[in-house]
């Protein structure tokens, strides 16, 4: 209820800002929901998943891509519950 308050005294401004944010969790998990289906091996789902980590270091203090930072965050923290899945079965 404070949600739909909120939005409507901001306008649809605040509403896209919240949408947006979702692309870049569905967006890596999509595609990496399609590499688990490759049948990778653990030591490259550890590779992804420090190249993701890297890639948030580095875009943490660049300008523009700051705004696209949940991207490769993203792809670290499901490549590393992927590996989390597979070292249980």
């Amino acid at each position: 209820m404070i949600l739909v308050i909120i939005i409507s005294m901001r306008g649809r401004m605040m509403l896209n800002r919240a949408l947006g944010s979702g692309w870049g969790v569905l967006l890596p998990g999509g595609i990496l929901g399609g590499l688990m289906f490759a049948d990778l091996s653990i030591d490259i789902w550890k590779a992804i998943i420090v190249s993701g980590l890297l890639m948030t270091s580095a875009m943490i203090w660049h300008k523009q891509l700051r705004h696209f930072v949940l991207l490769p965050s993203c792809v670290a923290l499901v490549s590393a519950m992927l590996v989390i899945m597979m070292s249980l079965r």
